[in-house]
C-alpha cells in the first residue's frame, strides 16, 4: 500500500469510526514524567471489534480513555464518527459521550435503585431522549433479560447485570461502544456469554466496538488484536485464536521483563512512531504496522506472524 493510499484510509470518515493521529499523553512532569501513550496512530473500521492487549502500564487503557474523550492527549488528535475531541469543551465532549459512544466496565455501574429497564433507559433519559419501551424490552429479550425487566440489580447474577450495561451501552446504537475488561469480575460461563452478546452485536447489528482486555480467550472474539508495550503499539493480529494471543501476549511481557523497561523508560527520547491500520469489513483482511510512515511495514496474517 502507498502512503498516499493508506493516508487517504486513515482521513475516510466513511470507513473509520475512531481514528487516533500520532497521539501522545504523559503523566507526571519533569524527571518523574510517565509516557503512557508514545505517538499512537491507530484507525477502527465502522462494523468491526477490535481488542487492545498487552502487559500491565503498556498503556492501553490510557488509550481507550483518550479515545473516548475521557482523557485529553498532550498532542496529536482524536476524530469519532467524524467528530474532532482533541479540542472540544466539556460540554461537547458529555454530548457525543451521551449520543454517540456507549461504555461496558469491569464494573457493571448498575443504579441499585432502580429496575433493568430503568437501568437501560437511563441514558437517553439523561439526554433528553424519547424512550422507546418496546425497543428496551426487545433489546433486553435478545440478550436473554426478557424475564428480568422489572428486577433490581441485587436480583441479578454478576453476568445478567453485566448483559444490563451492554444493553444500556448499545441502545442508542453509538458509533463505538468501549469495552474496559468487560469480563474481568466474571465466571467462565458468564465471560463467555458476554463475549459472544459482544460478537453478535457486531456480525448482526455493525456495532464497532474496542475492547481493553488482559485475557486471550476474550481477544480472540475479536476480529483484530492491537499489541501494546511501553505506551507503543507494537504488533497486531487478526483473526486471533486465543493459543496465538497468549503466545504473543507472554512474548510481550517476557520481552518487558528482560529490558527492564516500563512506560517511563521512553521518556524524552523521542522515538519513531508506530501506526496501525486494523483492516476493513468484518472479516478485517490485514493490518498493517508502519514505522514513523516510512515505507517498511509488516503484513500480520492470520495465526499473527509477522512476514
Amino acid at each position: 500500500m502507498t502512503r498516499a493510499a493508506y493516508a487517504h484510509q486513515v482521513t475516510n470518515k466513511t470507513t473509520h469510526a475512531l481514528e487516533l493521529h500520532d497521539v501522545t499523553k504523559r503523566h507526571g512532569v519533569g524527571d518523574t514524567a510517565v509516557t503512557a501513550l508514545d505517538r499512537v496512530s491507530l484507525s477502527i473500521p465502522r462494523g468491526t471489534f477490535t481488542a487492545v492487549m498487552g502487559p500491565s502500564g503498556s498503556g492501553k487503557s490510557t488509550l481507550l480513555h483518550c479515545a473516548a474523550g475521557l482523557d485529553r492527549p498532550d498532542s496529536g488528535s482524536v476524530v469519532l464518527d467524524g467528530h474532532e475531541l482533541t479540542d472540544a469543551d466539556e460540554t461537547a465532549l458529555t454530548r457525543l459521550r451521551r449520543e454517540r459512544m456507549g461504555f461496558v466496565f469491569q464494573s457493571f455501574n448498575l443504579v441499585p435503585t432502580l429496575t433493568v429497564a430503568q437501568n437501560v433507559a437511563l441514558p437517553l433519559e439523561f439526554a433528553g431522549r424519547r424512550v422507546d419501551g418496546r425497543q428496551v424490552r426487545g433489546l433486553l429479550a435478545r440478550l436473554g433479560l426478557g424475564d428480568r425487566l422489572d428486577h433490581r440489580p441485587a436480583e441479578l447474577s454478576g453476568g445478567q447485570q453485566q448483559r444490563v450495561a451492554i444493553a444500556r451501552a448499545m441502545l442508542s446504537r453509538p458509533a463505538v461502544v468501549f469495552a474496559d475488561e468487560p469480563t474481568g469480575a466474571l465466571d467462565t460461563q458468564a465471560a463467555r456469554d458476554v463475549l459472544r452478546i459482544l460478537r453478535e452485536a457486531v456480525d448482526a447489528s455493525g456495532q464497532t466496538i474496542v475492547m481493553v482486555t488482559h485475557d486471550p480467550v476474550a481477544g480472540a472474539y475479536a476480529d483484530a488484536v492491537v499489541f501494546f508495550s511501553d505506551g507503543r503499539i507494537v504488533d497486531g493480529m487478526t483473526r486471533p485464536d486465543p493459543a496465538s494471543v497468549a503466545a504473543r501476549m507472554a512474548r510481550l511481557s517476557a520481552s518487558v521483563r528482560q529490558s527492564g523497561s516500563g512506560p517511563s523508560a521512553h521518556v524524552g527520547q523521542g522515538p519513531d512512531a508506530l501506526s496501525a491500520h486494523v483492516g476493513q469489513g468484518g472479516n478485517v483482511p490485514s493490518t498493517h504496522l508502519g514505522h514513523g510512515g516510512s515505507a517498511s511495514s509488516a503484513q500480520v496474517r492470520q495465526g499473527g506472524d509477522v512476514r
